[in-house]
This record gives structure tokens, sequence and C-alpha cells, in this order.
């Protein structure tokens, strides 16, 4: 790894106050990751639904007025992103927000963006 520059211009702080506030490479990743998939607005709001509920694809679906297989694929986008946890019931599985503080971040700022309120 290259060693790091020096900021070229000093404004309001500190190179150490500035620089040492900056997330990890890997922090933005998962950040970006998860933003870029919560980009696609089928995909968001099935977040947001299973920010509230655990369902399964039927009943996601049903709600989404989508097909089956088009939520299975956004679920498994949704989940390779770390955003939803899936939980085999029987034969059936179910799908769910994952209990992380980036879900919880975004849940929360989802719902002040667009000024819903939670079911709870």
């Amino acid at each position: 790894m290259n060693e790091r520059q020096h900021l070229p211009h000093l404004h309001d702080m500190s190179e150490e106050e500035l620089v040492g506030h900056i997330p990890s490479v890997e922090t933005i990743a998962a950040v970006s990751e998860a933003m870029k998939q919560l980009g696609d607005p089928s995909r968001l709001r099935i977040f947001w639904l299973l920010c509230h509920a655990e369902e399964c694809v039927q009943n996601i679906a049903s709600a989404m007025d989508m097909s089956s297989p088009a939520v299975s694929h956004h679920l498994r986008l949704l989940k390779s992103a770390g955003l939803i946890v899936s939980n085999r019931k029987g034969k059936e599985m179910f799908y769910r927000a994952a209990d992380t503080d980036l879900v919880a971040s975004l849940h929360h700022g989802i719902e002040q963006i667009a000024s819903i309120s939670c079911m709870d």
C-alpha cells in the first residue's frame, strides 16, 4: 500500500481531523452496495416491507403485485447485499430485514426521506 499523501490545503480542520473521519474502504463499499440495491424501486419497496414483517415469497409477490419469480430475483440481490436474511419454516422460505446497524439506518432514512411511518 502506498504511503498516504498529505493534503495540499488545510482549511477548517487539521489533516488528522479530516482524514481520521473518513470511513474505511470496506465500510463505504458495503454502504454503496446496499444503496445500489435499494436504487431499484421494487427492491426498495420489498426491503421496506421486510423491515416490518417476515414474509414468504408468495405474500411479498401479492403485496407488490409482482410475479413470484420476479420477487425471488429481487430477494436474491437484497440477500447478497446483506440487507435481508431468510429462514426456512417447513417447506417455505421466509424473509425479513437483517438485524444490522446499516439496515436500521437505511430503514430509518427511507422513512425520513419519504415521510412515511413505521407500521409498529
